[in-house]
C-alpha cells in the first residue's frame, strides 16, 4: 500500500533524533563495537539460533533471487550478528562502518530497523527512504521483525532486509513476519526437543504423549518418560509390576486385557503435590492382537490437553471477570443469575416465598473526578469502592462490575424483598466513610434500585431493566438512598411511540436498505464474503441505525419480518451479483435471538434459499453467543440449520454467554471476535491476550476466525501474525448499498489488495 503520512513511531523516533542535535547529513558512527574474541563468544551463544535463522534465511534468498538483498541477525541488544546475501550491499555498508559486531541504538545510529523492532518486538517494522533519519539510508529500503523463545515470550533478537529503495515491495515485510513465524517455531521445537531428550527414540520419546505397553498377563513391559511424568512414578519402579495396580487408569488397562474393552478421551488429572501444576490429558487404551487375533497385551496412552485446558480457563477467567477490579463481570453476572431463576422455575418455586432480588448500584456523580482528576485516579477508586463492597458481602450473594461505576447484586431466599432492603442499606452503609487517595478524602455517594422476580420481571434481562429504572427513580430522591421499583417508574416517550408506529409501516413502504461490507482473507487479500447490514431510511428522519430501532422492533415482535426481509433481500442479491458475473462469495445475515428461537427458522431459511436460487454455501448465519444459552434448542437447531448446506458463524465472540464444554458441540462454521477487542489490539496486553487465545483455541477446534471492527494497519499486521483467517471493518471498506458495491466494485478489490 501507498503510505501517505509516516507511523507515529516513525515520527517519534526522528523527533529524538532531532532533539539531542543529531546531523542527520553525517554518517553515524556506533557507540559500541565489539572486539573480535567478544563477537566470537556472542556468536557461540547464539550457535543454534545462528543456524536455524541462516537456514531460513538462505530460503528468503533464494525465493528473491535477482534481487539485492541484504540479511542481517542482531541480538536483543542490537548487536549485529550475522550478514548474508549482496556483497555490493554488504561492501557499502562496511565502508560506511557496519559490520558485524556493530550495536545499533537509536542514541548513535540514528532512526534504524533494528531498534524500532526490539521496541515493537510484537510488530514488522518497516522504513522507506525517508523513514530513515540519515540520508545516507534515503535511497535504502529496510524491513525487520523480532524473534522470541514463544514459549516464554523471551525476546531474543531481529532478521532485517536491506535492499535498493527502488526494491521496495509490501509484501517484503509479510515474507520476513512468515520466515521470523517458521524460526520462532523451529527453535520452540529444538529447544523442547533438548529438554525431553527425545531424538533417540521415534515413536516413544519422540512424542508428547506418555505411553505405557503391557504383556498379556497385564504387566508393563514399556514406560516412557511421559508415562513418568504424568504419573509421577519412575520408570525403573513401574517395569514389570502389574498394570492394575497403577493409579488413575490402570483399571482401564486391565480391563482391556480381560474383557478386550476400548477407551478413547477418558479426562483425567494429575496433582503429585501442591507445588506442581495440575497436568490434564485424554486416555486411550486398546488391546494389541497378532495376526492370528491372539491377545499380545494392552497399549495405552495420554494426550496431554494441559495447554489447552488452562488456555480455556485462562480465557474464561478473561471473558468472566472485570480486568480492573477483578469482580465477576455482565457476563458472569448473568449466567449465574439466569441459572439461579432457571432453577427457581424448574422446581416450581417462583412464588412469593422464593424470590430473586437483583440491585443496580450506581455511584453518584462519578463523571466528575473522572473529568477532574483523570481516569487513572478513577480507577484506583473504583477499586477501592469493589473491596469495600465485596466485604460486606455473604459468600453465597453475587456482586459484579457491570462497566463504568454501575454494579449489579444479586440476592435470593424467603422474604427476599425486605432482606434486599436490609442488605442494600448496609452496602450503601460503606459509602460513610470516606475513601482516601493521595492524601485526600473523598465522599462518595451511591444510588441503588432493587427489582424482585418474580413479581418484576420474568427473567433477568427485564429484571435489570426495571432495576435500573428503579436507581435512576432513587438518583432524583437523592444522594446515597435506594428505591423498590414499581410500574409508574416506567415513562414511554412520545418519540419512541411515534418511531414503534413508523416502523410497522417500514417494510410495506420499502423503506429498509441493507449496505454490505467485505470479509477479506488475511493471507490472500481476496474477497471471501460480506456482511448485509439493515439500515432504515426513515421518509423524514433520513437515516436511522440499527441501533436506535432493533431493540424497538425485539420489543414489538416486529422483528420477525425484518429478519426474513434481510434474509431473502440478501440471498436474491448474491444470486444476482453472481449471475452478473461476480466472483463467488458469501454472505453473512444476522439473526436476532427471536427468529433463533423460531422453531420455523429452517423452513424459513430454506425457502429464501429456493425462491432466490443461492447455492446454500454462499449463504453464511450469524448468531450470537447469548443464542446458545439454551443448549437444548441450540444445538438440534444448528445441526438442522447446517444440514441445509450453509455457513454458520457466531458473531461478537468473547461478550456474550457462551459454554466452551459446548461449544465443540455446536454446527458452527467460524468464530467472529467482537470489535471491542480487536480495538484493544494496539491499547494495551489483554486486548491481544484476548485475541490470541480465541484464535488459538478456535483453530484448536478447527473453527475459522474472522476478525471485526479492524481499522488499523497494526491491528491487521497484528492478526496476520496471530493466523487469523479473514478480517472486516473500515480499514478496508465501511458498509456500502448494493448498487454502490456493484458500480465501485473493482476499485474496492484493487483497494483491499492494496491494503491488505
Amino acid at each position: 500500500m501507498i503510505r501517505t503520512e509516516k507511523p507515529e513511531f516513525i515520527v517519534q523516533s526522528n523527533r529524538f533524533c532531532e532533539e539531542i542535535g543529531m546531523d542527520s547529513k553525517t554518517i553515524p558512527f556506533p557507540q559500541k563495537i565489539l572486539t573480535p574474541s567478544e563477537l566470537s563468544a556472542l556468536r557461540e551463544e547464539y550457535d543454534e539460533i545462528l543456524s536455524v535463522v541462516s537456514f531460513f534465511g538462505e530460503k528468503v534468498l533464494q525465493l528473491l533471487e535477482g534481487t539485492p538483498l541484504l540479511l542481517s541477525v542482531c541480538d536483543d541488544r542490537g548487536f549485529v550478528l550475522h550478514m548474508m546475501g549482496d556483497e555490493t550491499i554488504r561492501k557499502t555498508i562496511h565502508d560506511l562502518g557496519i559490520s558485524p559486531g556493530v550495536q545499533f541504538t537509536e542514541a548513535s545510529m540514528g532512526t534504524n530497523v533494528v531498534n524500532l523492532s526490539l521496541k515493537y518486538n510484537q510488530s514488522p517494522i518497516e522504513l522507506i527512504g525517508d523513514d530513515h533519519y540519515h540520508e545516507y539510508l534515503h535511497g535504502s529500503a529496510c524491513y525487520a521483525v523480532a524473534f522470541h523463545y514463544t514459549d516464554v515470550n523471551d525476546l531474543l533478537g531481529t532478521l532485517t532486509i536491506m535492499t535498493a529503495k527502488e526494491f521496495k515491495n509490501p509484501m517484503m515485510v509479510t515474507m520476513l513476519a512468515t520466515t521470523v513465524d517458521s524460526i520462532e517455531r523451529e527453535l520452540l521445537l529444538r529447544k523442547q526437543n533438548q529438554k525431553l531428550n527425545i531424538l533417540n527414540q521415534i515413536i516413544m520419546d519422540n512424542t508428547r504423549n506418555g505411553i505405557v505397553l503391557t504383556s498379556r498377563e497385564g504387566e508393563i513391559i514399556t514406560y516412557n518418560q511421559y508415562a513418568e511424568l504424568f504419573t509421577g512414578r519412575p520408570k525403573e519402579e513401574m517395569l514389570g509390576t502389574e498394570v492394575r495396580y497403577l493409579p488413575s487408569m490402570g483399571e482401564y488397562i486391565y480391563d482391556v486385557i480381560q474383557n478386550g474393552t476400548t477407551f478413547e478421551d477418558i479426562q483425567m488429572s494429575f496433582e503429585h503435590n501442591e507445588s506442581e501444576d495440575r497436568l490434564v490429558c485424554l486416555f486411550d487404551a486398546f488391546p494389541l492382537y497378532d495376526e492370528k487375533k491372539k491377545l499380545l497385551g494392552a497399549f495405552g496412552q495420554f494426550r496431554s490437553i494441559t495447554d489447552r485446558v488452562k488456555a480455556e480457563e485462562k480465557y474464561n477467567y478473561l471473558a468472566n471477570h472485570d480486568d480492573l477490579t477483578k469482580l465477576p463481570n455482565r457476563r458472569c453476572f448473568k449466567e449465574k443469575v439466569t441459572s439461579i431463576i432457571q432453577q427457581l422455575q424448574e422446581s416450581g418455586q417462583s412464588d412469593s416465598s422464593n424470590q430473586v432480588a437483583v440491585v443496580c448500584l450506581d455511584l453518584d456523580r462519578f463523571k466528575i473526578i473522572n473529568d477532574t482528576l483523570g481516569h487513572s485516579s478513577g480507577d484506583t477508586l473504583l477499586v477501592m469502592v469493589a473491596s469495600r463492597l465485596q466485604e460486606v458481602l455473604a459468600p453465597n450473594e453475587l456482586i459484579a462490575r457491570m462497566g463504568g461505576d454501575e454494579f449489579m447484586f444479586a440476592f435470593s431466599g424467603e422474604n427476599c424483598e425486605a432482606a434486599a432492603v436490609m442488605r442494600v442499606k448496609d452496602i450503601l452503609g460503606v459509602f460513610k466513610e470516606p475513601l482516601n487517595l493521595n492524601g485526600y478524602d473523598f465522599h462518595l455517594t451511591a444510588s441503588a434500585g432493587i427489582s424482585i422476580y418474580p413479581k418484576d420481571g420474568r427473567d433477568l434481562e427485564e429484571l435489570m431493566i426495571t432495576a435500573d429504572t428503579a436507581m435512576y427513580s432513587a438518583k432524583g430522591r437523592g444522594l446515597n438512598t435506594y428505591a423498590l421499583y414499581s410500574p409508574d417508574m416506567n415513562i414511554t416517550t412520545r418519540e419512541q411511540i411515534v418511531l414503534e408506529s413508523s416502523l410497522r409501516k417500514a417494510i410495506e413502504n420499502e423503506e429498509f436498505r441493507l449496505f454490505y461490507q467485505p470479509q477479506v482473507d488475511i493471507s490472500t487479500g481476496e474477497l471471501k464474503g460480506v456482511e448485509a447490514l439493515v439500515r432504515w431510511m426513515h421518509p423524514s428522519k433520513g437515516l436511522i441505525p440499527p441501533n436506535d430501532f432493533i431493540p424497538i422492533a425485539e420489543e414489538t415482535g416486529f422483528i420477525h419480518q425484518i429478519d426474513t426481509w434481510v434474509l431473502r433481500t440478501a440471498c436474491r442479491q448474491n444470486k444476482k451479483w453472481q449471475d452478473q458475473g461476480f466472483p463467488h462469495f458469501r454472505v453473512s445475515v444476522n439473526l436476532s435471538s427471536m427468529e433463533f428461537l423460531d422453531d420455523g427458522l429452517v423452513d424459513v431459511v430454506k425457502e429464501a434459499l429456493n425462491e432466490s436460487g443461492l447455492d446454500p454455501k454462499y449463504l453464511d448465519l450469524e448468531i450470537t453467543e447469548t443464542m446458545t444459552m439454551n443448549v437444548d434448542h441450540a444445538i438440534p437447531m444448528l445441526r438442522n440449520l447446517s444440514s441445509l448446506g450453509i455457513q454458520i458463524s457466531i458473531d461478537d465472540f468473547g461478550t456474550g454467554y457462551s459454554s466452551l464444554s459446548y461449544l465443540k458441540n455446536f454446527s458452527i462454521n467460524r468464530l467472529k471476535i467482537d470489535q471491542s477487542f480487536v480495538r484493544d489490539i494496539s491499547k494495551d496486553a489483554n486486548g491481544t491476550n484476548i485475541v490470541s487465545v480465541i484464535i488459538a483455541m478456535a483453530h484448536s477446534m478447527n473453527l475459522e476466525v474472522v476478525a471485526e471492527g479492524v481499522e488499523q494497519k497494526e491491528q491487521l499486521r497484528f492478526l496476520q501474525v496471530q493466523k487469523c483467517d479473514e478480517v472486516q471493518g473500515y480499514y478496508f471498506s465501511r458498509p456500502i448499498p448494493a448498487e454502490e458495491f456493484e458500480q465501485s466494485f473493482p476499485e474496492l478489490i484493487a483497494k483491499v489488495k492494496k491494503l491488505y
